[in-house]
């Protein structure tokens, strides 16, 4: 079976930086891809994307080294199954609170005996090998998101389980659970929640994953967070536009 990059790197002590995908476009993707980010997420929960176009956009990572994730819209065994089938290597679970539904999270991305994924793998034959049935419970990443106050009152418990490879921190999300307004970097409880985070997943061997930008990565990378992400294709086209335009007028 073709081998999870990115879950090799995290088992050698590696920080691994990605990008964020959420156009319906095959052709972005692989050219955000070939730029050699570690991994890259398509979002089917706040991107404009539907599962057919992210089954294209599938296609266009595989061109690439970069390990292909999906954040599926919410925690539901049929769509992270579907997002497995079509070649998906790691599932990003968003708003998953308690015990019980790191549980389900675990149990959707699994093959039986260790969850209730079910046997139909389809496009993910093409892209991981024939093999792909008796490696895939090793091989793929399950990605719960903590991004509430819920979620981090249970976070050890929730950490605890077998079968998470890493959680996910939303900063917006868990800003607005504790009363602050919403935004990639915060202060007061929100940073205490992002320390508390990578500490308890360093207790847990879980790697302590986070949604952010180039310029934070540093600073999360030395609390100990080692799946950054780093750039989205929107944030970069929008950048790149503005400073293209307004170096042309400033020439004109």
């Amino acid at each position: 079976m073709r081998a999870n990059l990115t879950k090799q790197k995290w088992a050698r002590g590696e920080t691994t930086y990605g990008a964020w995908l959420s156009i319906p476009s095959a052709y972005s993707a692989e050219v955000i891809a070939h730029q050699g980010f570690d991994w890259a997420c398509i979002d089917l929960q706040h991107g404009a994307i539907d599962y057919q176009v992210a089954t294209t956009m599938l296609l266009a990572l595989s061109t690439t080294d970069t390990t292909p994730f999906v954040r599926v819209p919410w925690n539901e065994p049929g769509i992270i199954g579907k997002v497995l089938d079509a070649g998906a290597m790691g599932v990003i679970i968003p708003m998953t609170n308690s015990v019980e539904e790191a549980r389900d999270a675990i149990a959707a991305c699994r093959y039986p005996p260790k969850g209730r994924r079910s046997y139909g793998p389809g496009r993910v034959v093409q892209y991981a090998g024939a093999d792909y049935f008796e490696h895939a419970n090793e091989e793929v990443a399950v990605i719960p998101m903590i991004e509430t106050k819920e979620a981090l009152n249970d976070i050890d418990a929730l950490l605890s389980l077998t079968g998470i490879d890493a959680v996910y921190f939303g900063p917006s999300d868990m800003a607005i659970s504790l009363g602050l307004p919403p935004g990639l970097e915060n202060v007061g409880v929100w940073e205490q929640a992002r320390i508390r985070i990578a500490e308890s997943c360093a207790r847990h061997n879980v790697i302590a994953g986070v949604h952010a930008n180039a310029t934070l990565a540093a600073k999360h990378e030395a609390a100990g967070y080692k799946m950054i992400m780093v750039a989205s294709e929107v944030g970069l086209m929008a950048v790149g536009a503005s400073e293209a335009l307004a170096q042309a007028r400033a020439n004109t």
